[in-house]
C-alpha cells in the first residue's frame, strides 16, 4: 500500500524518488526538539532564535536542515506556549513545503494559518522581510493579532499594513521581520513606490556631491517597501489564478460628476439600436464583446454620429462599453447598487470592493445603464499584472485547499510546484448524488424544501449561491416557510467572519455567495455532529471546478462528519455561457426533477474544463501583453 508520504512526493515532484523517510524523520526530530524546549524560559527560547539568526547572517541557508529543523521546533514550542496548540504533522509538513518554495494544498480546516507560522519565522532570519498575504483586511488583522505574539516571543518583529494605514505606519510595518496584510495592498504599495521613484526629479551633475559637502543627505523619495524577498500567499489559487485576469491598477479619480456625461448617455442610446451577431459578437465565456465590421460602419453613418466634444477615446469604444454594461454585467451578480454608487462584486469570493472602479469608461457605462450620476473617470498612473508582481519576489510560496488541476499554470507562470498534504484525520465527507431540474425555479423550490427538511432534523446547512440575487431569493423563500437563516452575500462584509463561524451550529442555516467567509473556520456546535455534521449545498456548478471543491470542502473538516450535494438546472448560467445543452435523462417528475441525473456530471466536468482553458488562455494573453509592454518601455528608457 502506498503511504500518504509517498503519494505526496509523487504529486510534488513527479518521477522523483519519494523522501518519505526523510520528511517523517524531520517531523520526528522537530517534535523531539520541541518537547525538550518546554523546560526553557521565554528568554532562553529567544536566545536560541538569535543564535540561529546569526548563523544565517554568516552564510548558512535557512532551508538547510540544521537551520530549518531547530527553527520549526522553536516555533512549535512557542505556539504551544502562547496559543496552547500542538501543531499537527500535516501542518509541519505544510510548513516544510512552504519553506522550500512551493504550493501546499491543505484541505479546508486543516490549519493553513498555523502552518504559515513556520516558514514566516524561518525566512525572517534573513533580515530581508517576509510578506504574509491574506485575501482580505479582516484575515490580516485576525492573523496578525493571533500569530504576532508567537513570533515576538522568539524575538522577531511583526507589523501589519492596511489600506488606510499612513505611509509612515506602513514603512514601520515593512521594516519588521514579518509583515501581515491584504495581498493586493502589498501590490499597490509597490506601485506607489514606483510612482514616487519616477516622479523624483533627476539630479543635475554634481548635486549629490554638493549636498554631501554641505552635510546634507541627498534627496531621495521615502519608499514604503524595502524590497520583495519572501511572500507567503494565502488562498493562492484564488489570488494567482482567479484574480490574475485583473491587473493591479493605481488610479486617480473622484466622485465628482463628469462634465461629459452626455457622451455616455448617447453611447447607451446607440448601443440599444445594435443587433447581436450582426453588429457585435459576444463571448460570455471569455467576457469579451466586439463590434463587427457592419457595426463599425453603422456607427460611422450620420444617424449614429459621435458627439463633437467630450471624447477621450474613439467613439466606437464608448458604444462597446455600453454594450458590455448591458450584456456582460448584471446587478447583484457583478456589482451592487449602494447609496447611489456602483460597487464591484469580486466574482471569486462574493465580496464587495468599495474602493475600486472599472476602467476605460465601463464604470460610467454601468452608471448610465442604472440611471445614476455619471462620475469622472479614474485614470491609471501605474499598473502591473499579478503574475509579474509575484515574480518580483526572491522566494514565493502559497497555500490553498484547491491547487490540483492547475499545476501546469502555477509551474509555468510562477515556477511553483504543488504538494498535496495528507489530512490530519481521514475525511468523512459524504458526497450525495447530483440533482438535475428542468429550470432554475424548480431547482430553487427543491433546494428550499431540502433546507427546511434538514433544519427540522437539526443538521446545520451552508448554501453556496453563485450570485447575490440567488442568495436573496432563497432567503425570501425560506422566510415564507418560517425557516430562519443567516444571509452572507458580500453586503454584510463587516459581520462576514462572525456569520460564517456560526454556520456549524445545531440547526443553523447559512446562505453565502460563492466563497464569502473563505478563510474562516467553521466548527460544529454541540449536537451538530450527531445530526450529521455540516451539509453543504451548491446551488449550481461554477465556472471552475476548483471553486466547487472549495465550497464542498467546508463540510467534514478535520475528520468531522458532513455531507455535500450539487443542484443544477438545464438553464443554469454555466450552460448558457458555453451554449451547452444537457440531454435530459428521461422525463422529469411533477416537481421538475429528473430522477436519474448521474450522466449530467460528465457534461458539467467537460464544460468546466473548457471554461478553465478559456480563462487560462485569457490570463496567458494578459501576461504576454504585459511582458511585451514592459520590453517596449525598457527600450524607450
Amino acid at each position: 500500500m502506498t503511504s500518504p508520504w509517498t503519494a505526496l512526493w509523487r504529486t510534488f515532484l513527479p518521477g522523483a524518488a519519494p523522501p518519505a523517510r526523510r520528511h517523517a524523520e524531520w517531523i520526528r526530530q522537530i517534535r523531539a526538539a520541541s518537547t525538550a524546549l518546554a523546560t526553557l524560559s521565554d528568554g532562553e527560547l529567544a536566545v536560541r532564535m538569535t543564535s540561529l539568526r546569526e548563523r544565517v547572517e554568516h552564510g548558512q541557508a535557512v532551508t538547510e536542515p540544521n537551520i530549518l529543523l531547530p527553527v520549526f521546533a522553536l516555533v512549535a514550542a512557542a505556539a504551544q506556549r502562547v496559543l496552547g496548540i500542538d501543531l499537527y504533522d500535516s501542518q509541519l509538513l505544510g510548513g516544510i513545503v512552504l519553506a522550500q518554495g512551493s504550493i501546499a494544498e491543505m484541505q479546508t480546516g486543516e490549519g493553513k494559518t498555523f502552518a504559515a507560522l513556520l516558514p514566516a519565522a524561518l525566512h525572517a532570519l534573513t533580515g530581508q522581510g517576509v510578506h504574509v498575504m491574506t485575501v482580505n483586511p479582516y484575515l490580516a488583522e485576525r492573523d496578525y493579532a493571533l500569530l504576532a505574539p508567537v513570533h515576538q516571543l522568539l524575538g522577531l518583529s511583526v507589523g501589519m499594513i492596511q489600506a488606510e494605514s499612513e505611509p509612515g505606519e506602513k514603512r514601520a510595518a515593512y521594516a519588521c521581520d514579518i509583515t501581515y496584510g491584504p495581498g493586493y495592498e502589498f501590490g499597490f504599495d509597490y506601485l506607489r513606490d514606483q510612482v514616487a521613484l519616477l516622479s523624483q526629479k533627476k539630479p543635475r551633475l554634481g548635486d549629490e556631491f554638493q549636498q554631501r559637502l554641505q552635510g546634507r543627505t541627498p534627496d531621495k523619495p521615502q519608499l514604503m517597501q524595502r524590497g520583495r524577498a519572501v511572500a507567503i500567499v494565502d488562498e493562492a489559487d484564488s489570488v494567482m489564478l482567479d484574480e490574475a485576469t485583473t491587473p493591479l491598477v493605481l488610479a486617480l479619480g473622484g466622485n465628482d460628476p463628469a462634465p461629459n456625461a452626455e457622451t455616455y448617455l448617447l453611447a447607451r442610446q446607440a448601443a440599444g439600436r445594435l443587433e447581436a451577431d450582426r453588429h457585435f459578437v459576444l463571448d460570455p465565456a471569455a467576457s469579451t464583446l466586439q463590434l463587427t465590421q457592419a457595426g463599425v460602419e453603422l456607427l460611422a453613418t450620420p444617424e449614429f454620429a459621435s458627439p463633437r466634444r467630450g471624447l477621450d477615446r474613439p467613439w466606437r469604444v464608448y458604444v462597446e462599453q455600453a454594450l458590455r454594461a448591458d450584456h456582460l454585467y448584471r446587478a447583484d451578480v457583478h456589482y451592487i447598487l449602494r447609496e447611489g454608487e456602483v460597487q464591484i462584486v469580486d466574482q471569486s469570493t462574493g465580496r464587495i470592493f468599495t474602493d475600486r472602479s472599472w476602467r476605460d469608461g465601463l464604470q460610467q457605462a454601468v452608471q448610465a445603464k442604472e440611471n445614476l450620476t455619471i462620475t469622472v473617470e479614474s485614470h491609471s498612473i501605474a499598473r502591473i499584472t499579478r503574475q509579474r508582481y509575484f515574480q518580483l519576489y526572491d522566494h514565493l510560496c502559497g497555500m490553498t485547499g484547491t491547487a490540483q488541476g492547475s499545476e501546469r499554470e502555477l509551474r509555468d507562470v510562477y515556477g511553483l510546484d504543488v504538494a498535496v498534504i495528507p489530512p490530519h484525520r481521514p475525511c468523512q465527507r459524504r458526497t450525495l448524488p447530483l440533482r438535475l431540474f428542468t429550470d432554475v425555479a424548480a431547482k430553487e423550490r427543491a433546494i428550499v424544501e431540502e433546507i427546511a427538511r434538514l433544519h427540522a432534523l437539526g443538521q446545520p446547512v451552508l448554501v453556496g449561491a453563485a450570485a447575490i440575487e440567488i442568495s436573496e431569493r432563497l432567503a425570501q423563500q425560506l422566510a415564507e416557510l418560517q425557516v430562519p437563516c443567516q444571509l452572507l452575500n458580500g453586503k454584510q462584509d463587516a459581520d462576514e467572519a462572525a456569520i460564517i463561524a456560526q454556520a456549524g451550529a445545531l440547526g443553523a442555516v447559512t446562505i453565502a455567495t460563492n466563497m464569502a467567509g473563505r478563510g474562516t473556520d467553521i466548527s460544529l456546535g454541540p449536537g451538530a455532529a450527531a445530526a450529521g455534521g455540516l451539509h453543504v449545498i451548491a446551488t449550481e456548478p461554477q465556472e471552475s471546478a476548483r471553486i466547487d471543491r472549495q465550497l464542498m470542502g467546508r463540510a467534514a473538516r478535520q475528520g468531522d462528519p458532513g455531507s455535500c450535494q450539487l443542484f443544477t438546472a438545464l438553464d443554469d448560467s454555466l450552460y448558457r455561457i458555453k451554449s451547452v445543452n444537457i440531454t435530459p435523462p428521461g422525463t422529469a417528475d411533477a416537481h421538475g426533477e429528473f430522477p436519474h441525473a448521474t450522466s449530467a456530471g460528465s457534461v458539467i466536468a467537460h464544460t468546466q474544463r473548457q471554461l478553465e482553458k478559456t480563462l487560462a488562455h485569457v490570463r496567458r494573453n494578459l501576461y504576454a501583453h504585459d511582458d511585451w509592454l514592459e520590453k517596449v518601455l525598457q527600450e524607450l528608457v
